[in-house]
């Protein structure tokens, strides 16, 4: 039972910091927040993201890439150019981590606003110490597995945030809904999003993509938005025009 709780939690507040963080707030800006309110996410997000942790920074920058040239050769991660969600995956990585060591060339508009904290994020991207983390997951299910199958959950942990990442560029551009007329594949996961906490609303994100709540519709909940209601009523962000 501890295993399964820990999962849990892992995969929600993993996926809330990089819903939250890393694409309302450093890709899209639907609001803004002091230096040191940012710094604390930077530090939240690495405890919570764990060995999987991903700059903010290279995730802004390659999520606009994402909206501009969507389903197009030049999308970083557009189903329609690989053979494979593997393969996805792997051109995925490969040009974040070309944005993160500045090895790609990237239009200023791409850049403009993305909170970047690059000591950090060097040491956070060192292998070295995202072993680390994964040792510290092995341990946990050492003392706490109770079945065999427990330990497959393992991988999972040690690429949480990619593995969300791979969920909707993938199937949230193959499979589901598009109740929103578009210029690419995007869709919608599911009616009600229990499992992405509103990522899963993909098709109405592209659609509307300087909105904040991504649900749109009476029976789609935005589990994240709340929590944006909330830190707005705790003077912690401030919403820009036009994005709630």
């Amino acid at each position: 039972m501890a295993v399964l709780l820990f999962f849990a939690i892992h995969w929600y507040v993993s996926l809330f910091f990089q819903s939250f963080f890393h694409h309302r707030y450093a890709a899209h800006q639907h609001f803004t927040m002091n230096k040191v309110w940012e710094r604390v996410f930077f530090v939240l997000s690495f405890i919570f993201q764990g060995s999987s942790y991903l700059s903010p920074y290279a995730y802004g920058v390659m999520h606009r890439m994402h909206h501009s040239f969507a389903d197009t050769e030049h999308d970083p991660h557009s189903p329609k150019f690989s053979r494979n969600i593997f393969s996805m995956m792997w051109r995925t990585k490969v040009i974040y981590t070309s944005i993160l060591k500045g090895k790609l060339a990237v239009e200023e508009k791409f850049k403009t606003n993305v909170p970047s904290w690059m000591k950090f994020d060097i040491v956070t991207d060192s292998w070295p110490l995202r072993l680390l983390w994964v040792a510290g997951y092995v341990v946990f299910y050492l003392f706490f597995a109770e079945y065999w199958w427990m330990y497959l959950l393992i991988p999972i942990h040690a690429i949480m945030g990619p593995f969300h990442g791979a969920i909707i560029n993938w199937f949230a551009h193959k499979i589901g809904t598009r109740p929103n007329k578009v210029n690419d594949t995007s869709t919608n996961l599911m009616p009600v999003d229990l499992f992405m906490m509103g990522e899963g609303y993909h098709n109405n994100h592209h659609k509307f993509p300087k909105r904040a709540n991504f649900g749109i519709r009476w029976h789609e909940f935005d589990p994240v938005y709340p929590f944006i209601l909330l830190f707005k009523s705790l003077g912690i962000i401030r919403m820009n025009a036009s994005m709630a």
